[in-house]
């Protein structure tokens, strides 16, 4: 893992963090998802951290990129499947980055 290199601000950070249930079938499909965003138009990194309490963070270039993977179909299953599976409790964020700085690696 490293630190997701982004851009000059301004862009925008999807902030994931949730409580497992499960971890059947989590790995693969986290993989997969991982995978696909970085496909999308408009992605520009992801940072993940933490096992029962994680916290992931995806970097978007505008809201239109990130309502698109929001509404990607791969990804609508594996929505529906973290509601149903893995998760007990999780909390969604977006929010427009304005300022960064970088230290190290």
């Amino acid at each position: 893992m490293s630190v997701a290199q982004t851009p000059e601000p301004p862009y925008y950070a999807v902030i994931f963090t949730s409580l497992k249930q499960s971890d059947e079938g989590y790995a693969q499909t986290a993989e997969e998802m991982r995978r696909l965003a970085a496909q999308q138009p408009g992605y520009l990194g992801f940072e993940s951290a933490g096992e029962e309490l994680a916290i992931s963070v995806s970097y978007w270039e505008s809201e239109a990129a990130i309502a698109n993977w929001r509404a990607h179909a791969d990804h609508l299953i594996a929505q529906r499947a973290g509601r149903e599976r893995w998760y007990r409790a999780y909390a969604l964020r977006v929010a427009r980055v304005e300022r960064q700085r970088f230290f190290g690696e």
